[in-house]
């Protein structure tokens, strides 16, 4: 029984080795499968990255990107993005913002600016955003812009700021450029009301709310401050008007935020006549940014206000309503940087 017993452990491990050759080599063949297999893998993931990036840059060329270049590694975008802006001279960034709309507005943008080193400000123009001032008591486009007016007297000799203005609020900023065109370097006017000599910032609307005197005669948004046998003093849309005509992409929560941020809008500097001059206005460098599915201000009134008095560059969001600090804060990030770098 212990021979027997000696002889089965024998043929027992005899056997096991042959099993355990035979094992190993189903599996060096198993893995070798698997690493071909996973090889392929590979190569296949690769080539289809590759085909991704060409698409994407073919995407973005269609759509009209500022850059047609692959991707890249971002971090090294962002260090190259960086020093590019460490160079430039004047890093200071005024935000003007429209009518009915604050400083508040510009949250996002600001945010964004501060990121990449810049030094944006936004200001609250007379009887806007915090600033208490009723704004029955605004007539004029000099009182409305008395902040910004404040703010560019302040600024030293040497120095010159880029100026943002938003829909009415680039009258704000062509007022500007008449009267301290020496105080900035670019004008950016973000689907805003670029008017030409002898022109009123309403105008600008007159597609989407008719002419001045029809409207001062037969609105149901006006405001008279004053009583209702004297003229009106501002105006404000209803809610549900603003949401149609500002807000048709942007998202739920901005909506809100402006719904319970914004304030009627003084009606005297809207329906001002600007004089502009070509030896102070006609040599600032302007540029236009326009907003495609913007439904306050149409794309065909935008295009015409360019045609009319054609500024240095011209710019398009597409998808942005009238407010792009809201529906599309990625893009007009990109396109500020854009015109700030321009030499």
């Amino acid at each position: 029984m212990g021979n027997s017993l000696i002889c089965r452990t024998k043929k027992d491990a005899k056997d096991n080795g042959s099993k355990s050759k035979r094992m190993g080599k189903s599996q060096r063949k198993m893995l070798a499968e698997e690493e071909f297999l996973h090889k392929q893998a590979l190569s296949m993931a690769l080539h289809q990255h590759q085909l991704s990036q060409r698409f994407d840059g073919s995407m973005s060329r269609r759509i009209g990107s500022t850059s047609s270049r692959r991707h890249a590694d971002p971090l090294a975008n962002e260090k190259k993005l960086l020093e590019s802006l460490e160079k430039i001279k004047f890093k200071k960034i005024v935000l003007l913002h429209g009518e009915g709309f604050g400083a508040w507005c510009w949250y996002k943008t600001i945010a964004q600016l501060e990121e990449v080193g810049l030094q944006p400000t936004a200001l609250d123009l007379t009887g806007s955003g915090i600033d208490l001032t009723d704004t029955n008591t605004v007539t004029t486009l000099a009182e409305y812009s008395k902040p910004l007016i404040k703010y560019l007297e302040n600024l030293p000799v040497d120095e010159k700021i880029i100026l943002v203005g938003h829909s009415s609020g680039g009258a704000c900023l062509s007022y500007a450029l008449e009267h301290f065109p020496e105080k900035i370097s670019k004008a950016i006017f973000l689907c805003a009301t670029m008017v030409s000599n002898g022109q009123r910032p309403f105008d600008v609307f007159a597609e989407e709310l008719g002419s001045a005197e029809r409207f001062m005669k037969e609105s149901q948004f006006l405001i008279y401050g004053n009583g209702k046998d004297k003229p009106p003093t501002g105006f404000m849309f209803e809610k549900q008007l603003m949401k149609g005509l500002y807000f048709n992409q942007s998202p739920t929560k901005d909506v809100a935020l402006a719904m319970v941020s914004m304030r009627s809008t003084p009606l005297g500097p809207i329906m001002e006549e600007l004089s502009l001059t070509p030896e102070k206005y006609g040599t600032g460098r302007r540029f236009y940014v326009q907003t495609l599915e913007d439904r306050a201000l149409s794309p065909d009134a935008q295009e015409k206000l360019v045609r009319e008095n054609p500024p240095e560059g011209v710019f398009k969001i597409k998808g942005s309503d009238h407010c792009p600090f809201f529906s599309k804060p990625q893009s007009l990030h990109k396109i500020l940087i854009e015109i700030v770098q321009i030499p």
